[in-house]
């Protein structure tokens, strides 16, 4: 496993991190604790070392078994969460001082830790970053120790070039794959510039760009990728990528002809992310050891040559833009 600095934050994370929707056992399909601990555990054992995860997976339950991972490791982690989605209080109470207060300490008691390493704003209206009451009760946080750095998981780069003008942003969660490249252009200079750490969120585009999918694929009643597939119940871009899912399918066809010897396709699309230097860690979800092992795998890869960087900027530039839907 490589590593690779989060920003100013001076932390040293794996490239390829674990994201814990999943664990929460609500919108991917159920998944066991069992289960969910030994994917933890064996990602720690292959040296991943950044797990996110947020206090609405699983109305907490996503936060309970990794506080169950961390009490069992020995291995030092990051535990990245969010907040801001919760249903109770909802929106907008959520975004007041005593609320996210509230969250937190409900947070810090899920993990079983004193102090949070990293909370994030979990993709809330954007006229709640433009007030910045929200950056001030985070500060508080931190200088009262229940938090250490905070950052934002955002949907649109009009909202992660907003979020860096608060200083102490330590970190952007964005949507970032084949399918989502508008960051290259707008955020990652900056970011840099800043030393705000990206996280990069979707680097598979829920599945799409594993190549597994046909037209004929469907998905559990309670999995968002049926449920949410058009934004039924929240942004679309959250749901492959923000792409209708047939024109996804046939455009991940169109990726396939990219792939080089000794990869899937989903370690293609993850090596694709990784390959930008302003990316400090992807956290694809798993669902089993064996998916894990082909993320981790992914960090020892080498980069892709540059003439499969230029023939997937040109297949986004010419076909896959136009179809994007969602906040962008």
């Amino acid at each position: 496993m490589q590593y690779r600095k989060f920003g100013k934050t001076g932390w040293n994370v794996s490239e390829v991190g674990v994201g814990c929707w999943q664990i929460g056992g609500a919108d991917w399909g159920d998944i066991s604790e069992s289960v969910s601990l030994n994917i933890l555990h064996s990602a720690a054992d292959m040296g991943i070392n950044f797990f996110d995860t947020a206090d609405v997976y699983g109305l907490g339950r996503s936060e309970t078994v990794l506080g169950k991972f961390l009490k069992e490791t020995h291995k030092d982690v990051y535990v990245a969460t969010k907040l801001g989605r919760f249903p109770e209080p909802g929106w907008p109470e959520n975004f007041n001082a005593a609320s996210i207060r509230k969250h937190t300490e409900a947070s810090l008691t899920r993990l079983g830790i004193d102090m949070l390493d990293i909370t994030q704003l979990h993709c809330i209206p954007t006229d709640e970053y433009r007030k910045g009451d929200v950056f001030e009760t985070l500060s508080a946080l931190k200088s009262e120790g229940k938090i250490a750095q905070f950052g934002v998981s955002v949907e649109s780069m009009e909202e992660a070039l907003l979020c860096m003008e608060h200083t102490e942003v330590a970190s952007l969660q964005i949507i970032f794959n084949i399918f989502r490249q508008k960051p290259i252009d707008v955020l990652f200079e900056k970011a840099k510039e800043k030393g705000v750490a990206l996280i990069i969120r979707l680097p598979v585009a829920s599945g799409l760009l594993s190549g597994r999918y046909s037209r004929n694929t469907t998905f559990p009643a309670q999995d968002h990728r049926n449920y949410n597939r058009d934004g039924q119940a929240f942004n679309v871009g959250e749901t492959f990528a923000g792409l209708p899912f047939d024109i996804g399918v046939d455009l991940a066809e169109k990726v396939r002809g990219y792939l080089p010897e000794g990869m899937t396709m989903a370690q293609m699309a993850e090596r694709w992310c990784l390959d930008f230097d302003a990316v400090s860690v992807i956290i694809p979800g798993v669902r089993s050891v064996d998916q894990l092992k082909g993320n981790a795998d992914v960090s020892n890869l080498s980069p892709l040559s540059p003439e499969i960087h230029k023939g997937l900027r040109e297949l986004y530039r010419n076909e896959v833009q136009e179809h994007i839907r969602g906040p962008y």
